[in-house]
């Protein structure tokens, strides 16, 4: 999909206007949140997933509690 989005003031910041296309492409619809990811092509825009940020916050949890045994493990 090539159609440009258009920027348009909105208080002190700038919103984009997405054509209907675009976002059943994303999946996302108002109110929903996109993250903006730098890749080697530029940025992309990605749906949040909650129950993905939640899986890694306790993964990161989890190697910080448990440092000590996941590198006997590694070994």
């Amino acid at each position: 999909m090539n159609k440009p989005l258009k920027l348009i003031p909105i208080g002190n910041s700038t919103g984009a206007i997405f054509p209907k296309e675009m976002l059943l492409d994303l999946g996302v619809g108002p109110g929903d949140t996109l993250f903006p990811v730098r890749t080697a092509n530029g940025v992309e825009l990605r749906r949040a997933d909650p129950e993905f940020i939640e899986e890694m916050r306790l993964a990161r949890e989890i190697m910080r509690k448990d440092r000590a045994i996941l590198r006997e493990l590694a070994k």
